[in-house]
């Protein structure tokens, strides 16, 4: 387990915690959208469901690997 501490929307310091294996994933989505990691969770926070924001990087983790499929 990874614990990542993230700048969201350039003003809210906050972390989440993700096995290895998301994280890894987490950064080549970012490189791949050329974006960086606090924009990509601001993005992700922005459009949660989940109370959770872990649960809400993973479930996108999950659609974003479903739709390179």
């Amino acid at each position: 387990m990874k614990k990542i501490s993230v700048i969201i929307a350039k003003r809210h310091n906050t972390s989440f915690t993700l096995e290895d294996e998301f994280y890894q994933e987490l950064i080549q989505i970012a490189k791949r959208e050329n974006i960086s990691l606090n924009q990509l969770i601001t993005d992700i926070d922005a459009k949660r469901t989940a109370h959770n924001l872990s649960s809400a990087v993973r479930v996108f983790i999950l659609n974003d690997v479903k739709k390179q499929i």
